[in-house]
């Protein structure tokens, strides 16, 4: 068996009773997007409540890493080029009930986990899935795809080539047949999560059962203690998020440079997008009022977040969730986004904040601006988003809900078997 497909135990406790063993798998390991945040809070909510959860993973992200060992007392590094070893000794010795798959594009690994008689899960945070840029977006033009996977990815999309920032090249080839293969794949999985209808509708666009497929909304759990923002004379704006170009901070600091209120501004974030963003924001004249903190760990966030009047969602891909809106509805923020994607799905215009049109920097600095100097309305529109999240949005309620459908799912093929 090669090194790189070892297996990490550590102490654990007996498993509580009915309790099933579900092995996540996902391609880091570490804090790093709303994808790492899922799986983390996932876990460990599934673990408190008795299930024993293992991981197989890919590389490390070098953030948060001790308390993915703590969540994750079994761990079984993933080497494509071993994929068959690496997922046979995960499975014999984890011995799961189902396995939860995140992002995964391997397909070496997802074949190797079909050829095993095990119920398979896949969790589609984003468009990595059936995109073959991963952001439904035109390069050039920003404008939303919605179309299935097809030869117009390669033409005129020209998807086949993608920047490149690790390699001896500025690009790399992307592989249609590849990305085909995947998408079939996954096809076979027993049950897909998605967050949104709107992702919903992209997967049955490209041609998978509407029968397999569940939302589940994965809203991050409330932290201890008091969560209330104090809507303070700073007028402080808070961005938390990754700082790549579907993000849109570009857009957001052209629409900063617009807003006529007095505030300060946090980019709470990090990414390939960082410098071009600094950069612009010194040309745009906010380098005194807009502030760049590199990644925050989430208990951290707290500190952004008590202080601030608004949160901004400035994606211009179009956002399958955008969980990262909801936590600060969960602070009584008014949030401010563009319309895209799945966003509408939680963000109700004039209620619990306003929808700019996509792309729209202008519309997006006038409602900024309006809840920086009517901190009446933006309160009221705060609260109308804690209740927004508390009534549709729950954690717990999205843990047992994600709960029921493993044991359904395990119950369900285990009868089939016998039958």
């Amino acid at each position: 068996m090669p090194e790189a497909c070892g297996h990490t135990r550590e102490p654990v406790g007996q498993d509580a009773p009915q309790s099933l063993r579900i092995l996540f798998v996902h391609e880091r390991f570490g804090a790093m997007g709303g994808a790492e945040a899922n799986v983390r809070h996932t876990a460990a909510s599934l673990k408190q409540r008795g299930h024993t959860v293992g991981l197989m993973h890919g590389q490390p992200t070098g953030h948060d890493e001790a308390e993915w060992e703590r969540i994750f007392p079994e761990r079984f590094p993933m080497v494509s080029r071993h994929a068959a070893v690496c997922v046979k000794t995960a499975l014999d010795t984890f011995e799961p009930d189902a396995v939860y798959v995140h992002k995964l594009s391997d397909l070496q690994v997802l074949r190797a986990l079909l050829g095993h008689n095990v119920p398979l899960v896949r969790m589609v945070h984003d468009h990595d899935l059936y995109c073959m840029r991963g952001y439904k977006y035109d390069y050039f033009t920003r404008k939303i795809c919605r179309r299935a996977a097809s030869p117009f990815c390669l033409i005129p999309c020209g998807a086949f080539i993608a920047r490149d920032s690790k390699g001896p090249l500025p690009f790399r080839w992307v592989s249609y047949a590849a990305k085909k293969k995947e998408i079939n794949l996954n096809k076979e999985f027993n049950k897909l999560v998605v967050a949104t209808e709107y992702m919903k509708e992209e997967l049955v666009r490209n041609g998978f059962e509407p029968g397999r497929i569940e939302i589940h909304a994965p809203v991050p759990p409330a932290v201890e203690g008091e969560q209330q923002a104090n809507f303070s004379e700073r007028n402080r704006i808070v961005y938390a998020g990754q700082i790549i170009r579907g993000k849109g901070v570009d857009v957001l600091l052209e629409a900063l440079a617009q807003v006529q209120t007095p505030f300060e501004c946090f980019i709470l974030g990090d990414g390939n997008h960082r410098s071009y963003c600094e950069d612009l924001s010194r040309r745009l004249g906010l380098g005194a009022r807009v502030r760049f903190t590199g990644f925050v760990p989430q208990e951290k966030l707290r500190h952004y977040f008590r202080e601030a009047t608004v949160m901004v969602v400035s994606s211009v891909w179009p956002e399958p969730f955008g969980a990262v809106g909801l936590e600060g509805m969960r602070w009584g923020l008014p949030v401010v986004a563009f319309d895209a994607g799945g966003i509408r799905e939680w963000l109700t215009d004039g209620d619990n904040g306003f929808l700019a049109p996509w792309m729209d920097s202008t519309q997006m600095a006038a409602r900024v601006d309006q809840l920086l100097r009517d901190k009446s309305l933006a309160r009221k529109m705060g609260e109308r988003g804690r209740l927004t999240v508390t009534r549709d949005f729950g954690f717990s309620q999205y843990i047992s809900d994600l709960e029921q459908m493993f044991v359904r799912l395990v119950m369900d093929l285990k009868q089939e078997a016998c039958s």
